[in-house]
């Protein structure tokens, strides 16, 4: 299959476009999701200015953005139009009245953004996450049920397998939803409180990578793929293995050619 191969770009949250643009496509990714936070570059408040500017500067040198990370506000929509990225992406976070309220409330979130998505032509991408958010990919999908099409999930192999669950199970019961897959791997380690999540490269986690690739290629899926960067160990800079979990994924890919 030919992907799009994108990154996380948190990991050099404060540079500028032209300089981030380069960097990226060094590392050999023609894609990248930004993170538009008030800790970044481009934060919300200044996204209807900074973004497009950003976007272009990204495009330069041969990247195209796929997604920024950020808020559902208007001005993150409106900066979204008017720099061509086609979605913004969250997660679903858990408050503490609970899991069914916390439910209840991101669905009316998402809810109160369909006018939104319909006005700037902008889709929302939920991601599962470990721990204090809605966790599993079918939890996701129960909270997209009956949300119109732009509503998307985020599948993210590293989080799927904390989960307990199967790419080959979640990624078709979620395929007509699927707009990005994401990319990173995960172990737990015992610490002196516990158990604790260890992030890692692709071949040395809990997420069987080349199942990852076998499911898309039986589904078809032409979308994205974004690598997270996000490694646990500092030792060992993060270009550097991001350059090895590429070599991997694509390695992994190749297996599964076009048909």
């Amino acid at each position: 299959m030919s992907y799009l191969w994108s990154v996380f770009t948190k990991p050099w949250i404060g540079l500028p476009g032209d300089e981030l643009g380069q960097l990226v496509a060094g590392l050999g990714f023609g894609g990248t999701e930004v993170p538009v936070r008030d800790t970044a570059y481009v934060t919300p408040a200044s996204a209807e200015a900074e973004l497009p500017k950003f976007a272009a500067q990204l495009r330069a040198s041969g990247v195209e953005p796929i997604s920024v990370a950020s808020d559902l506000s208007e001005p993150v929509f409106a900066a979204c139009a008017d720099a061509g990225v086609p979605m913004i992406r969250i997660m679903a976070e858990l408050g503490t009245d609970g899991y069914a309220a916390s439910v209840r409330r991101n669905r009316e979130l998402l809810e109160n953004a369909v006018a939104l998505t319909e006005r700037y032509d902008v889709q929302v991408g939920v991601q599962p996450h470990h721990g204090r958010y809605v966790s599993s990919t079918l939890g996701v999908l129960q909270l997209l049920d009956g949300l119109p099409d732009r509503f998307k999930l985020v599948w993210d192999a590293a989080h799927d397998a904390l989960a307990g669950d199967h790419p080959a199970i979640t990624l078709e019961l979620g395929a007509g939803r699927l707009g990005i897959v994401n990319l990173k791997n995960v172990h737990y380690v015992r610490s002196d409180t516990g158990w604790r999540t260890n992030f890692v490269e692709a071949d040395d986690g809990l997420s069987d990578w080349p199942a990852v690739f076998a499911t898309l290629h039986t589904l078809g899926y032409t979308g994205p793929i974004c690598l997270t960067g996000q490694y646990s160990d500092p030792a060992v800079p993060v270009e550097d293995r991001l350059r090895r979990d590429l070599h991997f994924a694509v390695t992994s890919a190749a297996q599964y050619p076009n048909r």
